[in-house]
């Protein structure tokens, strides 16, 4: 299986820009320190969201009933040993983000 490994930054609100098949987005990672808890929302290049505040959970395809036109073709998962993703768990290596792109 091919994948994209997506960083994830150490801070708990972040943008940065990523190119998925081919065509520019702007991906956020939030933190909830209440409810320790990783979101991500996904905005095409000029910053129209697509989806927004999505709950990191390992091991379940992120995105399976969104069906957006505008999504990249492809699935967004959370690869973790783990039930629940820590703040800091991008950062050691004990969680990856990642993008599967459809065959």
């Amino acid at each position: 299986m091919d994948y994209t490994i997506i960083a994830v930054p150490d801070m708990n609100d972040s943008v940065s820009r990523i190119v998925l098949n081919g065509i520019v987005y702007q991906i956020r990672f939030t933190y909830n320190d209440t409810e320790s808890r990783w979101y991500f929302s996904l905005s095409d290049a000029q910053g129209a969201p697509i989806v927004r505040m999505v709950k990191i959970v390992p091991s379940f395809p992120l995105n399976l009933f969104m069906g957006h036109d505008n999504m990249p073709y492809g699935v967004f998962g959370c690869m973790s040993n783990q039930d629940v993703v820590g703040r800091g768990d991008f950062n050691n290596g004990t969680a990856k983000f990642v993008f599967i792109p459809a065959q």
